[in-house]
């Protein structure tokens, strides 16, 4: 999915109360914790998931496949958590600004 900066802007301020809802631990990107990512977006759209990892370019490769596995946009990168967003299915409950830039 890819989100325009105007959009990312406005789901950055959303995500920045929230708290990690999903951690990944030494075992990596597993498929247990893929199917928990995808779960966590469905009900949230919108999740922080923080990787335990210290190599800066494993946790990149990590929020891509996230990304990818599961459809979502990367939001923002901080440190080691990344915020990942997807639609719901059905019902969506946030709404994002258009995508023009201005």
């Amino acid at each position: 999915m890819t989100l325009s900066s105007k959009q990312r802007r406005y789901l950055r301020s959303l995500a920045h109360h929230l708290h990690p809802v999903v951690q990944i631990g030494d075992r990596g990107l597993t498929d247990q914790v893929m199917t928990k990512v995808d779960a966590e977006l469905e009900v949230h759209e919108l999740i922080k998931v923080k990787m335990a990892t210290k190599d800066r370019a494993e946790r990149v490769a990590m929020g891509e496949r996230m990304a990818l596995k599961t459809g979502a946009g990367i939001v923002q990168r901080i440190g080691k958590v990344v915020a990942l967003y997807r639609p719901r299915s059905k019902k969506p409950t946030i709404r994002l600004p258009d995508p023009v830039t201005s």
